[in-house]
Order: structure tokens, then sequence, then C-alpha cells
């Protein structure tokens, strides 16, 4: 299961606090499921209970909030650990970013090797994942550990380069948590592909004026990305649920079952991936 959050603008109703929308994104074993959340803060408090019972492999960012989640395996993201060398690079006068022996292209070079792995492993089955993720990247890994520990005394801790090696450093169990399962993923993306709309269309509508316009906000971004993550088109199957809903009792769950984006019946109705006639 992937989890990540963003933080919206303040909310109007003059709120000291800033407004969130969490997202879990999973499919193991099932039909992949988008489920946006609103929280009106980042405590850990609201993971913790939102995820109460779960056990297994909870895909995560660094916030430190989901370290209060009980029963999860946590598994760190390699996108994160990596944006901080880009940022490191970036830093540098421009004449130095290419030089192969600058500490972040250094490692950059190591997380290249553990993508390069992850793009030809793309296609293997969970066993064959997990055999290739621990005789193939569990070497780079070790590697790439000695070179941190080795490195880290000789960058400033409050620069760029700095604050990615110790951001690696702390996260080293869970960004190395990876190769111990064959269906896991190198790094968060899954869930951070699915947040990306809610994240560009802040900038548009700036704030939620209620607590209940972001909580049905939250509603609708699920069933659209879940669509989304299934092949339908979005506006086609929110136009299949609204034709359809009028007519189904609430209580049947075999109807209500026939309407997820998964199902045989929205399938064959809805051509995946196609939009619907104008």
């Amino acid at each position: 299961m992937s989890h990540t959050a963003s933080s919206g603008k303040e909310m109007e109703a003059h709120s000291d606090e800033r407004e969130e929308a969490e997202v879990v994104a999973g499919s193991c074993g099932g039909p992949p499921i988008v489920v946006f959340e609103y929280q009106p803060t980042r405590r850990g408090e609201h993971a913790k209970r939102f995820l109460d019972g779960f056990g297994g492999y909870l895909h995560v960012d660094g916030c430190a909030g989901y370290h209060e989640v009980g029963g999860a395996r946590l598994v760190g993201c390699w996108a994160h650990a990596r944006r901080g060398f880009v940022d490191a690079i970036n830093a540098l006068p421009q004449k130095h970013r290419a030089d192969p022996d600058q500490l972040a292209n250094v490692a950059l070079g190591y997380i290249g090797r553990l993508y390069d792995i992850e793009r030809e492993l793309g296609d293997a089955s969970a066993r064959e994942r997990r055999v290739g993720l621990e005789t193939r990247s569990r070497v780079i890994l070790d590697e790439f550990r000695r070179w941190l520990e080795r490195e880290c005394s000789l960058a400033l801790p409050k620069t760029k380069i700095g604050q990615a090696i110790t951001y690696c450093r702390n996260q080293w169990p869970k960004l190395t948590a990876f190769v111990e399962d064959g269906r896991l993923e190198i790094d968060n993306n899954r869930a951070e592909r699915s947040i990306k709309s809610f994240v560009i269309g802040r900038k548009n509508w700036l704030f939620a004026n209620t607590v209940r316009g972001a909580q049905t906000s939250a509603m609708i971004y699920s069933i659209v990305e879940t669509a989304k993550e299934n092949n339908v088109h979005p506006r086609a199957y929110l136009q299949h649920l609204l034709e359809r809903l009028p007519g189904i009792d609430a209580k049947d769950a075999a109807a209500i079952d026939s309407l997820l984006p998964w199902s045989e019946a929205v399938q064959s109705a809805l051509k995946p991936g196609n939009p619907p006639a104008a």
C-alpha cells in the first residue's frame, strides 16, 4: 500500500492550521484503489486512525507521522531520496554540475543503477523480482551505504548535499525494505501520481471554504483517480454512475459492486481509457 500527503492552502474559515489531503493507493492481489481523505493537519494521529488494523507494507515518504502506524512495515521512497541529490546538483555553479566527482553525482550514479535494475525487472513475477533485487540491488545498496558513511563527515550538514546524505542515512531501513518482497516498488510514485491532479488543482481553487467541501472533494478525487487506475476514462465513468445510481438500491451490495470501475459490467460498458462520445 502506498501513502502520501500534500498540504493545501489555508482554509478560508480563518484556521491557523493547514488543510491536508492524504492519498492511499493499493492493489495487493486485487484491483487498484485510490482513496483521498481530508484532515486539518499533518499529525500522525490521522494516518494512525485511517490505517487502524492495517498490517503489511506501507510505502511512504519520509514524514515522521507514519511511525505512529502500528503493525505496518514502512517502505521508503527512492524518488524522494534522489530528489535531494538533484537539488544539491542544482545548487552548484553551472560549470561544476557535470563534474562526475561531485558527491551528488556519485550518489545519483548509485541510485540510477538501482532504477536500471527496477526497469529490467519490470515484467518479472514477484518471485523473480525478489530474487533479482536480493542478488543485484542488495550489492549496490551495500556499496552506497558504505559510501554514505564515509562521506557524511565531509559534507556540511546544512548544505544541500549534507541534507541529502542525512536523509538517506536516517531513512535507510525504510529505503532498503523494497528488496524484501517482489511486490514492492522502489518508490512511492504510484501515490504521488495520484495526488498530482490535486496538487495542480489547488493552485486554481486556493482553498476549501468548509470542511464538508474538502471532504466532498476528497470523495470525488477518490472516484476519479480509482477510475484512471483501472483504465477507465473518468468522464465516461462519472456519466455512467450518474445515469445508473438513481435506479440503484443503496442496500443492494451486488448492484453497488457492479458500478465499481473494475467490475465486468463497467469494463464491458466503457471501453477502457476512451472518453465518452460528445
